[in-house]
């Protein structure tokens, strides 16, 4: 896993004057899993965002595969090879499951490959085969959250940005829908960046993790020593390391290094 595969240098983005990622700068290398853990309103899909091309970046840049997307229209992105599952999902209601697959794979011309990658979605959630011809908007969360997923897959991607894929689901949903994206890693090769506020989830799931705090990167590792770190086993795992919740503070920077 030496390749790297997507490159963001000191990259910044903003809702008008307001600024939501500061500076960010990570690596995504090949075959891997690579999370960004952060508290609501840290900037984490405004980064997935800006990777895909929705939101235009101010300054820094973004390299995929090696070539500069930097502010590319985002249906070009998808044609290199990089699919966005978006927070909420954002199916498409009107269509049935299976016209929804079809979108996803609307890049391609190889039909057989198509139809393979139809029928390995449909082994990855059976329920999407057995509603294939119901409207997407008729699905619970849980399945609309598997079409999505699996729509991403249908256009052949060598890299999937996954936001929240947990939100709003059951834990039961919530380990079912990671342990596919593990297996999507694993049997297709896809590399994944996944944003989750499902820390002890997305920490067991990937291979490198980054901590995201008001717009900026503030801790980086591979993910087996994050778990071991004092601040993410109180902040985010819930775990205390004496019984008696500390009085230490996010903002001591002494902590993350």
């Amino acid at each position: 896993m030496s390749d790297i595969v997507l490159q963001l240098l000191n990259v910044e983005s903003a809702y008008g004057p307001i600024k939501a990622i500061r500076g960010v700068s990570l690596k995504v290398r090949a075959g891997e899993i690579a999370t960004v853990l952060g508290s609501n309103g840290a900037g984490k899909t405004t980064i997935l965002k800006t990777i895909s091309g929705i939101i235009d970046p101010r300054k820094g840049s973004i390299e995929f595969k090696g070539q500069n997307i930097t502010a590319q229209d985002p249906a070009r992105i998808v044609q290199q090879g990089l699919s966005h599952v978006p927070e909420g999902r954002e199916v498409f209601p009107l269509l049935s499951v299976r016209d929804n697959l079809l979108m996803g794979a609307y890049t391609r011309q190889d039909r057989d490959g198509v139809a393979r990658d139809m029928e390995t979605v449909f082994n990855y959630f059976p329920i999407l085969r057995e509603r294939a011809t119901q409207d997407a908007g008729l699905l619970s969360g849980g399945q609309q959250q598997m079409l999505a997923i699996s729509r991403a897959i249908m256009a052949a991607p060598q890299l999937i940005l996954l936001d929240e894929p947990s939100l709003g689901l059951s834990p039961k949903l919530t380990k079912e829908i990671f342990e596919i994206v593990v297996r999507i890693n694993r049997e297709r090769g896809t590399t994944i960046l996944l944003v989750e506020q499902n820390a002890n989830m997305a920490l067991n799931a990937s291979d490198y993790g980054y901590v995201l705090e008001n717009g900026r990167i503030v801790m980086e590792d591979t993910c087996e020593r994050l778990r071991e770190k004092d601040d993410i086993k109180e902040f985010y795992l819930g775990l205390k390391d004496d019984g008696v919740r500390g009085e230490r503070r996010w903002k001591k920077k002494k902590n993350w290094r």
